[in-house]
């Protein structure tokens, strides 16, 4: 399969549900690309062609985000860190509070997952505002680790994410597709 054929197979298993999960929004629903296995094998290939050459470490975000981190790290040989809310992991961590469009939000990981200076791919399903993305990028930076490259899923241009990554000194943003 070509990479216009994968990528029209995964962005015909995304489904858009109208005012969800408020009256104006449209969700893109990921499910339906979970549940084929075809078009979640092409989407995980399309994130491994995305990872540069030496990541040392995949980075995924709750809950999502590990859906299509862990077997990217798997595919690539890499191991996998997750990067949740807070309460969620046992050990000591580090937290990073950003502010999102109606309130404000908290990611942590513990302070040992990434060795200093390890180079770190991040994937996501999706990119909205940028948020998670720049938070998990500040805790990142706590564990002296180098972001190399951000693979997302969707893209949603149209909410400015990559505007609020690229002020963060995040320049390196591959999406699967844009919408």
């Amino acid at each position: 399969m070509n990479n216009e054929e994968r990528t029209e197979l995964i962005a015909s298993y995304i489904v858009d549900v109208p005012d969800f999960p408020k009256p104006g929004v449209v969700f893109k629903d990921i499910t339906p690309l979970l549940a084929h296995p075809e078009a979640y094998r092409a989407c995980i290939e399309a994130l491994v062609d995305i990872a540069p050459q030496g990541v040392d470490v995949v980075v995924g975000m709750e809950a999502r985000g590990f859906v299509f981190a862990a077997p990217v790290a798997l595919s690539l040989g890499v191991g996998f860190v997750p990067v949740r809310k807070p309460g969620k992991l046992p050990r000591d961590v580090y937290a990073h509070t950003f502010d999102l469009e109606y309130g404000q939000d908290t990611l942590t990981v513990h302070q040992d997952a990434i060795p200093e200076g390890a180079k770190v791919f991040v994937v996501d399903d999706v990119l909205a505002t940028g948020g998670t993305i720049g938070a998990t990028a500040q805790l990142i930076k706590y564990l002296g680790a180098e972001l190399v490259e951000v693979g997302v899923v969707l893209e949603l241009g149209f909410l400015g994410g990559r505007d609020h990554l690229t002020k963060l000194g995040i320049e390196r943003v591959s999406p699967v597709l844009t919408a």
